[in-house]
């Protein structure tokens, strides 16, 4: 309801209310500005530690690979100056000769392999390779001029000879140690060892390490990325370059630089930015890593280690988000917390109300209570009666289906006699006829006789087990052969078929359903004697039997070609007590069992009315899977 416009003029404006709303305005500013200050010292703190951390392993990792390249040089080092105490190599040296040649070649190949090395060789004192390792290859040293090379001079001088170079032969790089060789205090030539590193190389790439060597000149020479291998990581000047480029050193290689997008230091290590190519395509993008250089021993080598801060910095940013988000979850808690502190006032005078209507609802709940106990014990009796009604429902019903059963016996009296008579008369007069050719001592006659005597009772005792196993009762349960059944029908009504001839077309599988043996016979010959009874008055009598699968389930049809059913009788066909037979010929409960019986074995029985005439029955039963066969069948 709305109140008067006086009423309204009248009620005065609090003080209070525009203070509030102002700081309810101006409260979430200084709360964000204090949320993203937070963020940011958590996410600076949390990089700079990571970093260190980094740093900290970084250092051990360092120690570790550089003391690895060390060991991967000096594991050779013996190999040069181990040629001075072979006596062959001295002979070559003093006095070359080919057969001298020849033979220091062999022990120079075995040496190699046995050491492991890339190539062994001996200069002469010019630079002129006199034997090598691999004489037997199309690219041998044997022959060349490898006097340019600053390990023959160092070696030439007495100092052990270190290099590592770009081979001009096969273009591979290799690690060289040059030893001079000494014969009565001088100089005779020069041993070389030509080792690769390569391994190293792929050791790193497996243990997923970015890291590199820089030799005396600036440039990367090992690396586990091949894209950085032979770049400089310092400016060349001009006569840098050509000298590089005169000695040969890392073939005709331009030395690019390896230049960093942004650099800056953090303690003894740097921040490094560099550019990485995405393999998505995406072109250039920079990746930051932590520098860490460690020099190496008794060579004028560096080891360097570049460690991704990626990760570093995401979790630093994940670090900041989260202080962000506590520090807003700390506002506002004691928002909520000044909040909930306002309405506790209201919420104890509120108590006593709640606890008021709560005794009141207790006593309607009681009382509702009562009234619920009284209908279950209501509802529990008519349970009770329900139940005995439906037992005295199943029970009536099955003696309707032994009364319909017995009732189809009954209409086939007269046949089952006639058909029992005939036997029996012909018994009297072979049993008579037997006796006689007896006396006559006609023993092969007596016994032709005798034998369709036997013949003649096994039939009686067909048809009287037929028509017990049609007779007992039987339950919902169980399965049944269709083919059985047909059979086993059509027996029982072979009388009637003699009386009243027709053609009974069969088109159907014999499938084993879900329903008693004995009921499924009982619908069989129910809807079979309505066919022969509605095409009694007709010469042309056909009866079809046609059977499909239908998913889960099979269909059989029992279509006949009588005059069919009126239209007006048609609603009625599955009532108890009605029939379209004249007379006492029928009670009217052939088809009512039937629909029963299918219904309780889970099928049902429908009907049809096709334009050609005549009435089609439709039964569906649960098809069971088929047996399998005994493997010896």
């Amino acid at each position: 309801m709305q109140s008067p416009p006086s009423a309204l003029r009248a009620l005065p404006i609090p003080p209070i209310v525009k203070p509030r709303l102002l700081r309810h305005l101006l409260l979430p500013l200084p709360i964000i500005l204090l949320m993203l200050a937070c963020g940011y010292a958590a996410y600076y703190l949390s990089e700079q530690i990571g970093i260190r951390a980094l740093a900290d392993t970084g250092e051990r990792q360092l120690e570790l690979h550089a003391r690895a390249v060390e060991s991967e040089i000096s594991t050779h080092t013996y190999l040069p100056s181990l040629l001075e105490l072979e006596a062959s190599v001295t002979r070559l040296l003093v006095m070359p000769t080919e057969y001298r040649r020849e033979r220091v070649n062999v022990y120079l190949e075995g040496l190699n392999q046995r050491s492991g090395s890339r190539a062994i060789y001996v200069l002469d004192t010019n630079g002129r390779v006199l034997a090598t390792s691999n004489w037997r290859d199309a690219d041998s040293f044997q022959g060349e001029d490898l006097s340019f090379r600053a390990y023959f001079r160092d070696a030439m001088a007495g100092k052990p000879g270190r290099f590592y170079g770009v081979g001009t032969t096969t273009g591979e790089p290799g690690y060289y140690l040059a030893h001079g060789l000494r014969h009565h205090d001088r100089i005779i030539g020069v041993a070389v060892v030509k080792i690769r590193l390569d391994p190293l190389e792929r050791r790193w790439e497996r243990a997923r390490l970015e890291a590199f060597v820089s030799d005396e000149n600036g440039i990367i020479i090992l690396s586990s990325d091949p894209a950085r291998r032979l770049k400089a990581v310092r400016p060349l000047d001009e006569a840098t370059r050509t000298r590089l480029a005169s000695s040969l050193q890392y073939h005709w290689t331009r030395l690019d630089e390896l230049q960093p997008i942004d650099r800056r230091p953090f303690g003894r290590a740097e921040l490094l930015s560099l550019p990485s190519q995405d393999p998505a395509g995406g072109g250039a993008r920079p990746i930051r890593y932590l520098a860490q250089s460690l020099p190496l021993n008794d060579s004028a080598w560096t080891f360097n280690l570049l460690t991704p801060v990626q990760d570093v910095r995401r979790e630093a940013i994940s670090h900041g988000m989260l202080a962000a988000v506590a520090f807003a979850l700390l506002a506002f808690l004691l928002i909520a917390w000044n909040e909930r502190r306002k309405v506790l006032a209201t919420r104890l005078a509120a108590r006593e109300a709640l606890q008021q209507a709560n005794n009141q609802l207790e006593r309607k709940i009681a009382e509702r209570t009562a009234d619920l106990r009284a209908s279950n014990e209501r509802l529990r009796g008519q349970i009770r009666e329900r139940r005995l009604a439906e037992e005295t429902l199943r029970k009536t019903q099955d003696d309707l289906i032994q009364a319909g059963k017995l009732a189809v016996i009954g209409q086939m009296s007269t046949s089952i006699a006639h058909e029992l008579n005939q036997p029996l008369a012909a018994l009297r007069t072979l049993a008579g006829n037997s006796v006689r050719f007896l006396q006559r001592g006609n023993l092969e006659t007596t016994s032709s006789n005798l034998q369709t005597i036997n013949e003649l009772v096994d039939h009686m005792g067909r048809i009287t087990a037929s028509l017990r196993a049609f007779a007992r009762r039987s339950d919902d349960t169980g399965e049944a052969r269709l083919g059985k059944a047909v059979d086993a029908a059509l027996f029982l009504l072979h009388p009637r078929l003699e009386r009243t001839p027709l053609n009974i077309h069969r088109d159907f599988a014999d499938v084993r359903l879900a329903i008693d043996q004995t009921r499924l016979e009982q619908i069989l010959v129910n809807l079979i004697v309505n066919a022969i009874d509605a095409m009694a008055a007709q010469r042309d009598r056909q009866l079809w039997l046609e059977g499909r699968a239908d998913e889960d389930r099979y269909l059989l049809t029992v279509r006949d070609n009588g005059p069919g059913i009126p239209p007006a009788l048609r609603t009625h066909l599955f009532e108890p007590f009605f029939t379209t037979k004249p007379g006492e010929q029928g009670l009217g409960l052939g088809l009512t069992l039937s629909a029963s019986l299918a219904a309780a074995a889970g099928g049902n029985l429908s009907v049809r009315h096709p334009d050609e005439g005549g009435t089609a029955f439709v039964l569906s039963l649960q098809s069971l899977a088929p047996t399998e066969k005994p493997a010896d069948e």
